[in-house]
């Protein structure tokens, strides 16, 4: 959906994804999942790199799983954001995953990831079932009516 939307909106597309150390890759493909003290180096890499794209005058569609408002507060520091939860059951997130092909992270950490979930405040939520160009497109008409 974050590809979708950024193409259509014309910005850049980021995968906070491309952005773990190795470590940390390592751990999520054995189904070990992420502390805080993994995470803090990737979120300030993230936002490093939201600070210099945005800084230059960039919009940017960042893809990030940000499961805790301490995160999505790093993230923001700085940078006008706007939150779109994509809220799914376990049980749908599972089924994505298992049709995620080449990914480092598998459903072994998606319990994990599901305990430490805070759900965002100030959020604009979406029903993650939904296509990604339905969620795309109720993104857009969002962000021409009104701030999230």
């Amino acid at each position: 959906m974050g590809k979708i939307l950024a193409a259509r909106l014309r910005w850049t597309f980021l995968d906070a994804d491309d952005f773990h150390p190795p470590a940390n890759i390592e751990k999520m493909h054995h189904g070990v999942p992420l502390t805080d003290a993994d995470r803090l180096p990737w979120l300030e890499k993230i936002h490093a790199e939201l600070l210099h794209r945005t800084q230059s005058g960039r919009n940017i569609v960042l893809a990030c799983s940000a499961l805790k408002q301490s995160y999505r507060d790093l993230l923001s520091s700085e940078v006008d954001v706007r939150i779109v939860y994509l809220r799914g059951t376990y049980d749908v997130m599972r089924q994505r995953i298992e049709f995620r092909h080449g990914h480092f992270a598998g459903q072994g950490i998606l319990a994990g990831q599901f305990a430490d979930l805070e759900e965002p405040r100030n959020a604009l939520v979406l029903d993650v079932s939904r296509s990604p160009q339905q969620l795309a497109a109720e993104v857009i008409a969002s962000l021409h009516q009104s701030p999230l």
